[in-house]
């Protein structure tokens, strides 16, 4: 069984022979550097909401904005929150586990699931990029498949950080945004039959421009 990650059914978007070196071989594009503000705004966002959670209240946020939810409370949650295990399905017609970590997961209050992801950025707009819009889809996908009801409509939670206050006495402000996202899971099973195709073939040729691929045949 391979295990296929949110991130490698993403790369396949980018180029099919990355995709085919680390998903089929396992030798991965360099890492760049860790993001630890990002992951700062997600553990303080997850904090937060987890006190929520615990209580069965409404965060403030989805009291602003007048969304029908609450944190979904359920035994699994830091299980699929988590980078090396997150929420699974196994693909039968693939022998794939697909899988994903979420950032967290609400309900409404007829029970249907909402995904949700935290962004952090330094600019005055978050872009909704399409990586993020696939990304999103990919859990609605994963979770349907565990037989949950999934909402079309996601969140993002992006924090930007406020420029114009500067470090106020020390203080680093950020502004909160919730933006809405209807995601359509549609393309994803035939994403996954692709992958299937490419690495049981031989190697695939590089995407056109993929920097990466025309940086290791300049360097042979």
């Amino acid at each position: 069984m391979i295990k296929l990650s949110r991130s490698k059914i993403e790369l396949l978007f980018d180029c099919p022979r990355c995709f085919w070196f680390y998903a089929g071989k396992g030798i991965a594009r360099p890492f760049g550097a860790p993001y630890t503000i990002n992951n700062a705004v997600d553990f303080l966002l997850k904090k937060e909401f987890d006190e929520h959670r615990k209580n069965g209240t409404a965060h403030y946020l989805i009291e602003r904005e007048g969304i029908d939810a609450i944190p979904y409370m359920h035994n699994d949650i830091d299980k699929w929150r988590n980078t090396f295990t997150g929420i699974q399905y196994h693909h039968p017609a693939t022998d794939f586990l697909i899988f994903g970590a979420v950032d967290d997961i609400w309900v409404d209050s007829k029970g249907n699931l909402i995904v949700v992801d935290y962004k952090a950025s330094g600019a005055k707009e978050g872009e909704l990029y399409d990586s993020y819009k696939r990304q999103m889809e990919i859990y609605q996908w994963i979770l349907r498949k565990n037989g949950f009801k999934v909402q079309n409509r996601g969140y993002f939670v992006y924090c930007r950080v406020n420029k114009d206050n500067g470090f106020a006495k020390g203080n680093l402000s950020f502004d909160i945004k919730v933006q809405p996202y209807d995601g359509d899971d549609s393309w994803v099973e035939d994403k996954i039959l692709e992958a299937k195709k490419i690495l049981d073939g031989e190697i695939p040729i590089s995407a056109t421009g993929c920097d990466y691929c025309l940086y290791v045949n300049k360097t042979k």
